[in-house]
């Protein structure tokens, strides 16, 4: 009973963590406009970047993966914070739930960003050795090729099959996993259209580097 009382705790509060649009609000409180409103509209990291630059880009990627480090850190101590199984279970629904609120938010009628950021939080607690190996393997095709939904879903395959083969045979991990997958694609869907069609926005992030190294 004390244990489905935590689960539960878990993931209504992360859920609500989730809910917090940090891309809304330093748009809104610095920029005084709406993100939601520009480029794309979608409220995260890559939209931040291609319309107020590399700065606010970088700030709203920071502030999101803490929204899915601090419930999985959360989580990992709620049960046990030992490197148990159990510890681990409660990493992977303290952020998955946090990545939902991030991605379907109550308080926005539902409308979200698409949790990479998140998801990238969650890792940092799990995995930060890896993060770093497969955070350079995306940054590198980015700089390279400008399509920030590849790269995402490079950051992404990487981690969670490495965790898979980690975690292998331990079936609430292997599901939690399989979600984080799963929803990353999802929330990508008409990327991968637009790629398909070949119509999909480039981030260019070389230029964007390029004018951060002027302005110093």
């Amino acid at each position: 009973m004390i244990e489905a009382l935590k689960y539960i705790l878990l993931i209504i509060g992360s859920y609500f963590i989730g809910n917090l649009s940090f891309a809304r609000m330093i748009s809104k409180n610095v920029m005084k406009e709406d993100i939601t409103k520009k480029g794309s509209g979608n409220p995260g990291t890559m939209n931040m970047l291609r319309n107020y630059g590399f700065k606010a880009g970088i700030l709203t990627l920071v502030l999101d993966a803490l929204k899915g480090a601090v419930p999985a850190l959360v989580g990992f101590f709620l049960f046990g914070g030992d490197g148990s199984t159990a510890s681990y279970i409660g990493l992977y629904v303290g952020g998955l739930s946090a990545v939902v609120g991030h991605n379907f938010p109550v308080i926005y009628k539902f409308k979200g960003g698409k949790g990479v950021a998140c998801i990238l939080g969650i890792f940092l607690v799990a995995e930060p050795l890896l993060v770093l190996i497969a955070f350079v393997i995306a940054f590198i095709y980015l700089c390279i090729f400008d399509y920030a939904a590849v790269a995402s879903f490079i950051f992404i395959t990487l981690l969670t099959v490495y965790e898979a083969i980690k975690f292998r045979g331990v079936m609430p991990i292997t599901l939690l996993l399989f979600a984080l997958f799963f929803l990353t694609f999802f929330m990508h869907r008409q990327n991968i259209n637009r790629m398909l069609l070949g119509k999909e926005n480039k981030v260019h992030l070389r230029a964007h580097l390029k004018k951060l190294g002027k302005k110093k």
